[in-house]
């Protein structure tokens, strides 16, 4: 990285910065209440409100929001007539899954191999230290030239929408000229990048009941109806021979016209199995940031350790729903449960829950704030051209502020590229991300103030 008093301000800042992550990682910030405390997310908001308050922030406060969560505010002044950019990202986390599957323990960050490991770490509790980092930097050299807003939401991992329902019943409070979205990440480390768009999402909770109760199989198998082999026919009904989605009335063709991902490249990124096949057709842009993907999140059905020889009479899953733009994710919801309901067989009864929705999103790219960010990613990534990329994730968020701000213009940056491996095991944040980054968006908030 060149020299310049942003960029070495920032350098100085990065021990506290990750004694700072590592105080958040520790907070078992996990928004379902039936497996982790809610102590744990509570004390994670008491600890960024602390922050903020210690940056000079005002009205910093605690939401809470309907969803039975709380996400944290605060305004940081700037000069009379500025502009105003809100600054995004959130502190829940999902789940650590098998925790004997991590290397080091999923809530405490562990330096491994130059990256900063645990739950967390780059999305997107690495994300507010982000956004610290950058307002630090510009207090030490000159001010923030900018109006400030910080939002960070306490349950953006669930889906709950508990943000989004606050933001619309006070829509003064995240009004800004420009929103820059914490949560996303670049193509790869070195890599500059901002997500243009984002596939949305529903999930349904789909349950199968065929018999008033378990039955022997010796002794009624063979004619009763298997409610677990009932549901199994439904979920592969949503795949076709080559794995592509197929949803009734949900067209899988689209196609994405920019960067593109090399596959041998995505297999790496996604630790594909020697001799395993990817699904789908087309390239793998296409499937990942243009098209539709069903995944089965979860099956309730007896385990294979202490199995009993039954037909089952009743089966249960989880299935989510990737929506890209264009497509209506409430639209979406009411295909899918459509489509499980005409493909369960055998008259079996079926009940379909929807339980979680985000719309997708597509941004403006052609904006001033697009161009402030791509100066500032030229200085933060020496000989890089900021490069525009999809995210087949979802933040519900976005939607929201583009409705109730429709001249706001939207940005994605953050630290969940490919080796960050969010939502899985040893998730990790690269250091160097952060650093470069965090200029990137204090000299974005210095071009944005001139433009």
């Amino acid at each position: 990285m060149s020299s310049n008093p942003i960029a070495e301000t920032i350098a100085s800042l990065m021990p506290r910065a990750k004694a700072e992550l590592t105080e958040l990682v520790a907070f078992k910030s996990v928004a379902d209440f039936d497996q982790f405390p809610r102590s744990e997310s509570e004390a994670a908001a008491r600890w960024i409100t602390d922050a903020l308050t210690a940056e000079g922030f005002e009205d910093v406060a605690l939401l809470d929001t309907p969803d039975g969560t709380q996400s944290v505010y605060g305004c940081l002044p700037g000069p009379a007539g500025a502009r105003t950019v809100l600054l995004y990202a959130h502190y829940d986390v999902q789940p650590p899954l098998d925790e004997s599957g991590w290397t080091t323990p999923p809530f405490e960050l562990t330096e491994r191999d130059g990256r900063w490991y645990g739950r967390g770490t780059a999305d997107c509790k690495g994300g507010l230290i982000m956004h610290l980092l950058a307002l630090r930097a510009l207090k030490a050299n000159g001010g923030v030239p900018v109006h400030v807003k910080v939002i960070v939401e306490g349950s953006e991992e669930q889906g709950t929408g508990g943000l989004e329902r606050y933001a619309e019943a006070h829509p003064e409070l995240l009004a800004a000229d420009t929103v820059v979205i914490g949560d996303a990440g670049n193509f790869r480390v070195g890599l500059p990048t901002v997500t243009s768009t984002l596939r949305g999402m529903t999930m349904v909770r789909v349950q199968v009941d065929t018999l008033a109760g378990n039955l022997h199989s010796g002794q009624f198998g063979g004619a009763a109806p298997d409610a677990l082999a009932a549901l199994i026919r439904v979920l592969d009904s949503l795949r076709a021979e080559d794995g592509s989605t197929t949803v009734d009335g949900l067209g899988p063709t689209a196609s994405w016209k920019g960067l593109q991902y090399d596959e041998e490249q995505f297999r790496a990124d996604a630790k594909v199995l020697d001799g395993v096949g990817l699904t789908g057709s087309g390239t793998v842009a296409d499937r990942i940031w243009a098209r539709p993907a069903v995944t089965v999140l979860g099956i309730d059905c007896p385990p294979v350790v202490g199995a009993t020889p039954s037909v089952q009479a009743s089966a249960r899953a989880l299935i989510s729903l990737r929506v890209p733009p264009g497509v209506d994710a409430a639209e979406a919801a009411k295909l899918l449960q459509a489509h499980v309901e005409a493909h369960t067989p055998w008259n079996a009864r079926v009940r379909t829950e929807q339980v979680g929705q985000g719309q997708p999103f597509s941004a403006d790219t052609d904006s001033p704030a697009y161009a402030a960010m791509a100066d500032a990613m030229a200085v933060a990534y020496p000989g890089q051209e900021m490069q525009y990329a999809g995210q087949g994730g979802s933040i519900p968020l976005c939607n929201t502020l583009a409705a109730l701000y429709p001249q706001a213009e939207i940005l994605l940056i953050g630290l969940s590229e490919p080796e960050a491996q969010i939502h899985a095991v040893n998730e990790s944040v690269s250091p160097d991300e952060l650093e470069r980054l965090s200029v990137a968006e204090a000299l974005f908030l210095r071009n944005y103030a001139a433009s």
